[in-house]
């Protein structure tokens, strides 16, 4: 079976850095998760492909194996490369090596007694949630509750699985080293190489009697409630990253991480562009000619504007440091008030005469450019 490119998956080099190597996985994330692609069954499948590339390419354990074997796990190199013959050398190939020099510099690399450090300890699962904000506690920042079911260590054995958390003998397999020694078929003889011990997983004990409470897992599964603190200016589709919030580690190893997708309810007046915010302002047009104050909504509260005598529509008048204020930084966006001039329906004859009069007085004096627009009109 070919070995999956996770690099491909991902969209990165192999040379790649670990930032790198994050900042694509959550690019993609992002534009896959099945929040944002309700039954749409290839974005499931190739969001989990993503998260399958981020477990390996995202350790530096298991990326090194990856890198070294074609696989997470070295042993599933060994297991295809002592099929036989039968393959022809096409095998390696699939695994990603190269030519011969590759192939021995993976196999010698294991040495004959160096063999690997791991002790069967494993990073727990990534989860992922979603988080609804209103406009302003996106603006300001918010802390907010989120209900999730995740595994943890059992308190009754401290993530052991043995009863009490003592129950423990030495792996007759390994004796206690977690590590045993043993000999490999390859298509260039036999190697004898170290690895993690299958018995006890790489720790070197085995479990005398199983805790009662978790089955001798170490985990559990638990509804937990997590308070979060929401950073000011997050925006809508946001992907917040909270380590070690995710499934308990097995065997002594880490947390996951929990994957918090923010949606932010739309505001009723107000609109967001980055961190600066936009109103459409309807004005009376006795105000966009004289000139006066209104009072508009912001994310400060009520504020008193200033309307420019002969203000036309269209016209967007700013308010600095008005906006949002941006992530992780103390500078605000600005606030952009568009002007809509609202004409009054005029229906009683006695307004209708006194526009009309109004008309006649201003329409040369005033509206030279509506008067040149007239006469080119004219010439068409």
């Amino acid at each position: 079976m070919a070995t999956k490119n996770y690099y491909e998956t991902l969209g990165v080099k192999k040379d790649a850095s670990a930032d790198e190597i994050k900042s694509a996985y959550r690019k993609l994330a992002k534009k896959y998760h099945p929040d944002l692609n309700p039954n749409n069954q290839e974005a499931a499948n190739k969001f989990k492909e993503i998260n399958e590339a981020y477990e390996v390419l995202g350790d530096s354990q298991k990326k090194a194996n990856y890198d070294q074997y074609g696989s997470a796990d070295p042993q599933d190199f060994f297991k295809n490369a002592g099929g036989g013959t039968r393959g022809g050398f096409s095998g390696f190939s699939s695994q990603g090596f190269g030519g011969f020099e590759d192939i021995f510099s993976n196999i010698f690399s294991s040495g004959f007694g160096g063999g690997s450090s791991r002790n069967g300890a494993m990073q727990g699962n990534t989860l992922t949630t979603q988080i609804n904000l209103t406009f302003e506690e996106a603006a300001f920042g918010a802390k907010k509750t989120i209900n999730l079911v995740r595994t943890e260590n059992c308190s009754h054995c401290n993530g052991t699985g043995a009863k009490a958390g003592t129950a423990y003998a030495t792996c007759s397999d390994c004796g206690g080293s977690g590590q045993v020694r043993y000999t490999q078929n390859t298509l260039f003889g036999s190697f004898v190489n170290v690895g993690p011990c299958k018995k006890c997983n790489g720790t070197g004990k085995q479990i005398k009697e199983k805790c009662e409470h978790c089955a001798g897992k170490g985990v559990m599964k638990k509804a937990s409630n997590i308070t979060i603190d929401i950073p000011a200016g997050i925006d809508n589709e946001q992907i917040m990253t909270l380590h070690g919030y995710g499934d308990a580690g097995v065997r002594g190893g880490p947390n996951g991480d929990l994957q918090v997708l923010v949606r932010v309810l739309p505001h009723k007046l107000l609109e967001r562009d980055g961190f600066d915010v936009h109103l459409e302002l309807p004005v009376p047009f006795t105000i966009a000619m004289l000139g006066g104050k209104v009072v508009i909504p912001s994310l400060e509260g009520k504020l008193e504007l200033n309307i420019p005598a002969n203000t036309q529509t269209g016209t967007i008048l700013k308010l600095k440091g008005k906006g949002i204020k941006q992530l992780n930084r103390s500078s605000k966006g600005d606030m952009f008030v568009k002007v809509t001039v609202e004409l009054p329906n005029v229906s009683d004859k006695k307004k209708i005469a006194k526009v009309k009069a109004f008309a006649e007085e201003f329409e040369q004096k005033d509206y030279e450019d509506f008067q040149k627009y007239q006469n080119i009109l004219k010439t068409l």
